[in-house]
């Protein structure tokens, strides 16, 4: 286990990023940076821990500058920083494509000059087959941070990884706290297709996730942590069902702009060349370079005997599981009994 004193996260105001912040302060970590662009949240979180070891740095990752600043002396990043909205980035690609590939290739390249450690860069199901822009951006980045990897000599300082996870339940934006606020408002519940699969993964998990990858990772690898799913269906029954309403309507409105009907976290090809680690995987960087005859004249043959990893075939959790998870949620838990009090 590789020790961490000084930690820099970028995208550290938002929901992945201030978790891992409070995980951090709770260990023996002597610094931990925040980098992010919202000087208000940075404010709020500045007062909300009032912590000396956490130093907050205004800036962008698209701008390098800010980066080497906030990177110089650090032991690890955590690269958190991103736009993940699947509509704002269908209408505005270039802005994903500036912050998602460029700033990430800006956090790469500031981190080994710089020295750094360990840099574990945050994916998507969205970037495995990518058909939405945000999707593209970040397959784009974990092919930038391979890219970057494979440059790197074997005694290299720095060791870049990638995590990759689905929706966080109840992150900002996600449609947990969306479901919630619909039925407190006494508004209906919207959903785009009832049968459309998601894997449930609490933020925790998500933060072990990247710790896993911290602790264990080799050049270029990939982790991803195995997770239930469940129909959009039954997680609205089983949230109705927690809130007291088990009859309140419900909308079904049509997919959203690039929306798929299921996530998938390792195509069959990865998982060929993956390492079943437990609760998570492994899937090792590709170490061949463009002069191999393979490239041109053999396929993989071992890809055939696997199948992609996605939220359709994952262990399926029935509306009584979902509610166990969902009230697991601390989050979750103050809506359902501030909800239940206000209703006597």
């Amino acid at each position: 286990m590789m020790d961490m004193e000084s930690v820099l996260i970028t995208g550290g105001t938002g929901s992945f990023g201030k978790t891992m912040l409070r995980d951090l302060l709770a260990t023996q970590v002597t610094e931990v940076r925040v980098l992010s662009r919202d000087e208000e949240k940075q404010d709020a979180l500045r007062n909300e821990l009032r912590d000396p070891r956490v130093k907050f740095f205004i800036g962008d990752i698209r701008d390098r500058d800010s980066v080497d600043r906030a990177v110089d002396g650090v032991d690890c990043v955590f690269h958190a920083a991103a736009l993940k909205q699947v509509p704002s980035c269908e209408f505005f690609p270039m802005e994903a494509l500036r912050t998602n590939v460029i700033g990430s290739e800006n956090v790469l390249r500031a981190s080994v000059a710089a020295g750094v450690r360990s840099v574990v860069c945050l994916s998507t199901d969205k970037a495995v087959f990518p058909i939405n822009a945000m999707g593209i951006s970040k397959a784009m980045m974990e092919k930038v941070a391979l890219s970057m990897a494979r440059s790197l000599s074997p005694d290299a300082r720095t060791t870049i990884s990638m995590v990759r996870y689905g929706n966080v339940m109840y992150s900002r934006g996600s449609a947990i706290p969306l479901f919630i606020r619909q039925i407190k408002s006494g508004r209906p519940v919207t959903i785009t297709e009832p049968a459309m699969t998601r894997f449930l993964m609490p933020l925790r998990d998500s933060v072990a996730l990247v710790h896993h990858a911290f602790n264990h990772a080799r050049q270029g690898d990939l982790f991803i942590r195995k997770a239930p799913a469940s129909t959009i269906a039954d997680l609205v029954v089983a949230l109705k069902e927690l809130m007291g309403v088990p009859e309140y309507p419900v909308e079904v409105i049509g997919w959203r702009h690039a929306e798929k009907l299921y996530e998938t976290l390792a195509s069959a090809q990865e998982l060929a060349q993956s390492e079943d680690m437990g609760d998570y995987y492994r899937i090792r960087m590709d170490e061949r370079d463009l002069n191999y005859k393979a490239y041109f004249t053999e396929g993989d043959r071992a890809a055939a005997r696997h199948e992609d990893y996605h939220s359709h075939n994952t262990l399926r959790l029935d509306v009584s599981a979902i509610k166990e998870l969902l009230m697991s949620l601390p989050e979750v838990r103050v809506e359902v009994e501030s909800w239940g009090q206000k209703a006597q």
